[in-house]
């Protein structure tokens, strides 16, 4: 005897037009992201009177370029302990489970179930009153079909989602490197601002000693004493903030590294040396930011995800498709449960079509459409803004560059006419005003040229933070080390 179909007719008609219906499959609703075609310029405005091309390895690493490996090690430091860092790599696991979380929706949710209670019927409703026991344990499944993608929209966004924050964790890298190069830099002028204050106080107690003697001989009066104890007491004054200067400094190192200020302790190196920067340096075209920046990138997922987030809405104006399922058994007795007898199903296709929600999803849709609207300027904006930085960066490096060399000249020639005033006014040819004010100029020569270092090498951070670099001789996949016990 052929056995009889468990199915009826009409459940499998309507269970194999779905089938063939999801096998045929639909283009998702919405809207497909393309990236915005921008007209970039072909070369940079103002660049270093000595540049040279640029590979991703010089990028990579590009502090390097100061050839000073105290930096080199704090900037490793920084990427292994950044507190800034372990927070980006683990806005990435979130959207990595994100993204998983989106991805199960489009499977089948099978839950397994069982159950028992027992009721009495009661003894004046006509019947003749008792318990009764119910024993059930089953599978319950549900489906929904993605035919209009609504379901294949949210995974997308979350795709575009997670890859923003990988490259976000990258822009963390590239920040990170700039700060810690930013404020070596500060430290070291600092120091070195330091140094020269105390030669100039050497050089002045030097000259205090020279008038105090004349002044025993008769030959200089009490006006030059008071003259030179001023200029020496406001040269002593400058100490206390420049020490203060460096001390702040290095508490921001050891925050950048991850480290208790008492435990980076005095910075190894040569103390007071300001990174110099190299004549020849390695510079990449406007295109080449697209690739380069990581924040350009991220603007650019962001967008993806609010497009797909635009589709994932659309869908909600179409009817969902579901198929579900329970598979069980029931009995009144434990003994009976797993019997042949026992068993039960229902399974079943199902529509759900809002028809009026008051306006809602045609809401939802504007509020989706705006927010991509919103990314779609961001990601133009965050172009626009890395290449006015490059630029911004180009132009200090090259008039800085001239300025230093103007400085360079003037402490030459401020030391030539403090030590001829000197030689002048001790052979009593020339006023001791005239040794002052040689004194003054030199100082103040000395340390204007010790500030445009910094601000060159600054220009030269500046210049590679813009142009996306630091991140790429990182791991591609964050893997941060767990947080200090």
């Amino acid at each position: 005897m052929r056995p009889s179909n468990p199915l009826p007719a009409t459940c499998r008609n309507w269970l194999f037009g779905l089938l063939a219906l999801l096998a045929a499959g639909c283009a998702p609703v919405g809207p497909d992201h393309e990236p915005p075609a921008l007209d970039l310029p072909a070369g940079w405005s103002r660049g270093p009177e000595h540049s040279q091309g640029a590979d991703v390895t010089a990028l990579a690493r590009w502090w390097t370029l100061f050839n000073d490996p105290t930096l080199d090690t704090l900037i490793t430091r920084a990427a292994a302990g950044s507190p800034d860092l372990r927070i980006a790599a683990a806005r990435v696991r979130e959207a990595r489970g994100q993204r998983r979380l989106a991805a199960a929706g489009t499977l089948p949710a099978v839950d397994a179930t069982g159950s028992y209670t027992t009721s009495r019927r009661s003894d004046n409703t006509g019947g003749s009153g008792g318990n009764d026991d119910l024993f059930s344990a089953g599978f319950d499944a549900a489906w929904e079909l993605d035919l209009f993608g609504r379901l294949q929209r949210r995974v997308e966004a979350a795709d575009a989602t997670l890859q923003a924050s990988m490259e976000e964790h990258r822009d963390a890298l590239v920040t990170l490197s700039a700060e810690v190069a930013r404020t070596y830099l500060e430290l070291r002028t600092a120091e070195h601002r330091l140094a020269i204050a105390r030669d100039t106080i050497r050089l002045q107690e030097q000259t205090s000693e020279l008038v105090h003697g004349k002044f025993a001989l008769g030959l200089a009066g009490r006006l030059e004493i008071h003259q030179t104890d001023s200029l020496l007491a406001l040269s002593r004054a400058e100490v206390p903030t420049l020490e203060t200067a460096a001390a702040q400094a290095t508490h921001r190192l050891a925050l950048l590294l991850g480290e208790q200020p008492a435990d980076l302790g005095r910075v190894a190196g040569q103390v007071g040396r300001i990174p110099q920067v190299p004549a020849h340096l390695p510079l990449t075209l406007p295109s080449d930011l697209l690739r380069q920046r990581p924040d350009i990138r991220a603007a650019e997922r962001q967008l993806a995800a609010a497009t797909a987030t635009v589709g994932a809405t659309v869908a909600e104006l179409f009817p969902r498709f579901s198929l579900g399922a329970l598979l069980g058994l029931q009995a009144s007795s434990l003994g009976d449960l797993l019997s042949r007898s026992s068993r039960f199903w229902t399974i079943g296709p199902a529509v759900r079509w809002p028809l009026f929600d008051g306006g809602a999803i045609r809401a939802g849709i504007e509020i989706s459409e705006a927010r991509r609207d919103q990314a779609r300027a961001g990601y133009e904006k965050t172009l626009l803004t890395a290449l006015a930085e490059t630029e911004d960066a180009l132009v200090a490096l090259d008039r800085e560059r001239v300025k230093q060399q103007q400085l360079a000249a003037a402490v030459v020639a401020a030391d030539q006419a403090l030590t001829a005033a000197r030689g002048l006014y001790t052979a009593g040819l020339t006023p001791f005003l005239n040794v002052l004010q040689s004194e003054a100029t030199l100082f103040q020569a000395r340390d204007r040229l010790a500030e445009s270092d910094q601000r060159l090498a600054l220009a030269l951070v500046a210049l590679y933070k813009a142009l996306g670099g630091g991140w790429q001789s990182a791991a591609a996949e964050p893997h941060p080390a767990p947080p200090p016990t």
